[in-house]
């Protein structure tokens, strides 16, 4: 739940470098809160028709994490030393999809890039000596 709450609070910080575990930590989260607006607007019958299962408390929470997600995902790809336009990949059908996939996967190139110091490097230098919090 850390590494979600670290991500809204870069809430629009394209830059930098976002390890694995930041990233798919968020993702988990994120698509649990997603599961739970969709189940909460069923039960609450906000939804927009009978044959759209979500209403608005999904559609707003969709809006609120957009950006914060499309961050996490360029500085995820900034950790694999790619610029975060690669993201743009995604409208290739299919193929653009699983490299992303792939790319956000793979690990983070060890030591400094183009984007910055090493997160995973960084945390656990700056972690054991106790002066860092998630």
């Amino acid at each position: 739940m850390n590494w979600y709450l670290k991500v809204l609070k870069q809430y629009a910080d394209f830059n930098g470098r976002a390890r694995r575990m930041e990233y798919w930590m968020y993702t988990l989260f994120n698509a649990l809160f997603l599961i739970a607006a969709t189940i909460l607007d069923n039960i609450l019958g906000l939804n927009f028709s009978s044959e759209i299962r979500y209403g608005f408390i999904y559609l707003i929470y969709s809006l609120f994490t957009l950006l914060p997600g499309l961050a996490v995902a360029v500085r995820r790809l900034h950790d694999v030393d790619k610029s975060g336009w690669f993201i743009l990949i995604a409208f290739i059908p299919l193929i653009g999809a699983i490299w992303l996939l792939i790319l956000f996967c793979t690990e983070g190139t060890p030591g400094k890039n183009q984007y910055g110091v090493n997160p995973k490097e960084n945390y656990h230098e700056i972690n054991e000596i106790g002066q860092k919090e998630l």
